[in-house]
């Protein structure tokens, strides 16, 4: 039975609202990569209250940083938490109660690797919904949840795995959509090639009529928000954009003249280049060896289609008006899975730079990015005051080298202390 009546938790506890300090913080700005260095932050009812140099006052709650990096929360705006690998070991007939608690455990893993806000495109029995509601309640440590509920496939499409429901033609996608809509989802998510996953398809050439894809848009306007794609080849990408699809995910063989109308359009772009580079955790997660050796095969095609994206990026964060195309980060899987001494999240991060970001724009694509496409630029993403104190401090200057969080030994979420791994004697003391 729950007890509504529990006590309150202690300042820097998770759902606490009283005041907390956070000292000896050099604080990223993520917009500029500059370092404020030794600064001393207050977090207030959830959010970040002041930035100063000055003292915390007498008997405060106090958080020594010991000179660590304090930088926003990661964003994994592609994120499956329901997902079962192989992908063919989903059972369809799931009681929905297990898909949840699936998605709980990868949703607390992710939150304590430092992911605080996730956007999930394709969850089997609306798991990620019925988390969210159950998250904002208090009831399950959980990122900020931005829901898709079941993914729209066309019959035989890339959608298996229980992620999706299936349509075919105008009206039958756009009850589908609605459907999902009206179940809570905070956006649409379509498939509109296949992938690398099946057999029997491809990722260039559509899945998915013209027709198909604006009825799933004319839903999402319906419902003042958008559509975000499945995408691997050019011929369906342009055609999406045609039709009002603001949002592709993985990009696996775009050509010059996609990326110049890509630019053009300001879309947002989730490369999930991790997906075509991981035969270890492939294989460690039962994958078959054709799936792993096709992922390796598509990898360099793949690491060159983002290379040429990369290069026609928004090079302007603070101007949604700026031409170009917004990379934002997503793994496609749990983002707080381990992989290669990190996890998901931080190894596309990685990746990501050997596709041309510098550090600092790989930042950006996991925080201020990541946050004006999921529409809480105002919110999230950030480390100024009036934004949520969703937070990570990393032990070195993530700025010069994204590797720097792979030590990620504080994480604030709605200013509770999700995880506190910080030493118990620190320069200057603990308080």
């Amino acid at each position: 039975m729950l007890n509504h009546n529990r006590a309150r938790p202690a300042a820097g506890q998770e759902g606490s609202d009283a005041p907390l300090w956070l000292t000896d913080a050099h604080v990223v700005d993520v917009l500029t990569g500059s370092v404020a260095r030794d600064r001393t932050v207050e977090i207030r009812d959830g959010r970040i209250a002041r930035i100063g140099d000055d003292a915390p006052p007498p008997g405060a709650a106090v958080l020594s940083l010991g000179g660590r990096h304090l930088m926003p929360g990661l964003i994994s705006v592609h994120t499956h938490l329901s997902v079962l690998y192989p992908f063919d070991a989903a059972d369809y007939g799931e009681n929905p109660a297990t898909t949840v608690l699936r998605a709980a455990a990868r949703a607390r893993d992710a939150l304590r690797a430092g992911v605080t806000t996730v956007r999930t495109l394709g969850e089997q029995n609306r798991a990620d919904l019925l988390l969210r509601d159950a998250a904002a309640k208090g009831w399950a440590p959980a990122p900020r949840i931005m829901g898709g509920g079941q993914a729209v496939s066309t019959t035989g499409g890339h959608g298996k795995g229980g992620l999706s429901v299936f349509a075919d033609g105008h009206d039958a996608f756009l009850k589908a959509a609605r459907t999902e809509l009206d179940a809570g989802a905070d956006h649409i998510k379509i498939f509109i090639t296949g992938g690398i996953a099946h057999l029997g398809e491809t990722f260039n050439g559509s899945q998915t009529s013209e027709e198909e894809m604006r009825a799933a848009v004319r839903a999402a306007r319906e419902h003042g928000t958008y559509v975000v794609a499945h995408a691997g080849g050019s011929e369906a990408i342009t055609e999406a954009m045609a039709c009002g699809v603001r949002g592709f995910e993985h990009g696996y063989d775009l050509d010059e003249a996609t990326v110049a109308e890509m630019a053009r359009r300001r879309v947002f772009l989730t490369p999930t280049l991790t997906v075509t580079r991981c035969p270890d955790w492939m294989r460690a997660h039962d994958f078959s060896e054709w799936q792993i050796e096709l992922a390796m095969r598509v990898g360099p095609r793949h690491l060159e289609s983002i290379r040429r994206a990369v290069a026609a990026r928004r090079t302007d964060p603070l101007d949604p008006e700026a031409p170009g195309i917004t990379i934002v980060t997503g793994t496609d899987y749990p983002p707080g899975e381990p992989m290669d001494g990190t996890v998901t999240q931080v190894r596309e991060m990685e990746f990501l730079t050997l596709a041309g970001l510098s550090p600092v724009e790989s930042l950006q694509a996991a925080t201020v990015n990541a946050a004006r496409l999921v529409g809480l630029e105002d919110e999230i993403g950030r480390v100024a005051p009036g934004y949520a104190a969703d937070l990570i401090a990393v032990g070195a200057d993530p700025t010069s080298d994204v590797s720097a969080l792979h030590d990620i030994p504080l994480v604030i979420q709605a200013g509770g202390v999700v995880r506190d791994d910080l030493p118990k004697t620190l320069p200057g003391g603990r308080k």
